[in-house]
């Protein structure tokens, strides 16, 4: 039985070895000229494998989706990733945020050792093979630097990815070929996403670039109860992106695509409250300027008092108790999402109820996804490597497991 698997991010190679595991001849294909190039990337800063908090919390990161990835975790979570990657040589370990990291903190030997361990199990990789639809009697139809090539396989696992870095190889090009099908894909959106602010001239030259530490974001849910996100970010030439921003993406593209626009509410000081704040800032400042003594007295300095310059009004700079709650609950509107090419991550795919419990699409039989194709989303902290691989083993052990039963049955 042979499982052609096309995609060689993690869900793909996952896929591919426990496709192998389950006694199918497996070919991997993938467009570009190398495997695990977004991995690469994703680890170039240190790779954050999984997270090390409560299977509760764990959980609750995926928020709608949380009963559909709740299986797969169940069968490949956390503590199964960081066994796995031991068994490939690389050690972890969890850093002061709870994050697991290998300990060399890096992707490519662990890449590499995984590669390795898969072409000595036998999977057969075909790179530089663009996947292009369906050719006669249903052969997989790749596109290649020699022209055309036309496929066979008993099963496939489609590990695509999402739109996000279409230079490395997602770029969402397989959503016509399915929906040409008749398989609806919920539209494919940025997620971990930076946004426009619109900048005044001033700000945009003198702080683009600049980090925003110890801040914290107040998100306000439909019911009016309010969650308290502490971190940092950065301000971009165009709006902010980043850490903080990153974990409440989801809830402001919403925001932006129903009302238009999304307000971002920042605590520049999370340390102090408003009667403090404002016992402090009303105290003379004599010849002082009011950058210093937002300084001396609130710890306002850079670009925190430039953003402070960029929303709040004279009028309320002269009252300590509207400058105070400023700098409690700063408004900022953000005008629209950066595009997908240049998120971290993609909301949107196919839809888990257009899937069978082995991930095969129903209405196309021994079709099988994987990875941030599905409609999934999650905040970056190891939440999406994880249900990348492990929705990937699913889909491999899945597609080999559809096959041992057919071959049985046909007997």
């Amino acid at each position: 039985m042979k499982i052609a698997i096309i995609g060689g991010g993690p869900a793909g190679l996952m896929a591919a070895e426990s496709a192998r595991a389950g006694g199918a001849e497996v070919d991997l294909y993938d467009a570009m000229a190398s495997v695990g190039r977004k991995f690469l990337l994703a680890g170039k800063g240190g790779l954050n494998l999984t997270h090390s908090e409560s299977s509760e919390k764990f959980l609750a990161r995926y928020g709608d989706r949380r009963t559909q990835i709740e299986p797969l975790l169940a069968s490949f979570g956390p503590d199964a990733l960081r066994d796995w990657a031991k068994k490939l040589g690389v050690d972890t370990f969890v850093g002061s945020s709870g994050r697991v990291f290998p300990k060399d903190l890096k992707a490519a030997p662990l890449l590499r050792a995984w590669i390795r361990r898969l072409r000595k199990a036998g999977v057969r990789f075909h790179l530089h093979h663009r996947w292009s639809g369906w050719g006669g009697q249903g052969a997989l139809c790749f596109s290649t630097p020699e022209g055309s090539r036309f496929v066979q396989a008993d099963a496939a696992v489609l590990a695509l990815g999402g739109g996000s870095w279409p230079k490395l190889g997602s770029d969402g090009s397989w959503v016509p070929l399915l929906a040409e099908r008749g398989l609806h894909i919920a539209s494919l959106q940025p997620a971990n996403c930076g946004f426009d602010v619109g900048w005044s001239e001033h700000f945009r030259v003198k702080f683009a670039g600049h980090p925003v530490k110890s801040v914290a974001i107040i998100m306000r849910s439909d019911t009016g109860t309010e969650s308290w996100h502490p971190g940092e970010f950065v301000i971009t030439e165009t709006g902010v992106e980043g850490g903080v921003i990153y974990a409440v993406s989801a809830a402001l593209r919403d925001e932006i695509r129903t009302k238009g626009a999304a307000t971002l509410r920042l605590d520049l000081a999370p340390d102090r409250d408003v009667p403090r704040l404002a016992h402090d800032l009303a105290r003379p400042r004599g010849k002082r300027t009011m950058a210093t003594h937002l300084q001396r007295q609130a710890h306002i300095e850079g670009v925190k008092a430039g953003l402070l310059r960029e929303v709040v009004t004279k009028e309320d700079f002269a009252d300590p108790i509207r400058l105070a709650v400023a700098i409690k609950s700063l408004p900022l509107r953000l005008a629209a999402t950066r595009p997908l090419a240049e998120a971290i991550s993609t909301a949107g795919g196919v839809p888990f109820d257009a899937l069978d419990k082995r991930l095969m699409i129903r209405s196309l039989s021994g079709l099988f996804c994987a990875g941030e194709m599905l409609d999934w989303e999650a905040p970056t902290g190891g939440y999406l490597l994880t249900a990348c691989f492990s929705s990937g083993k699913a889909a491999g052990a899945g597609a080999a497991a559809w096959l041992t039963e057919r071959q049985c049955n046909e007997k």
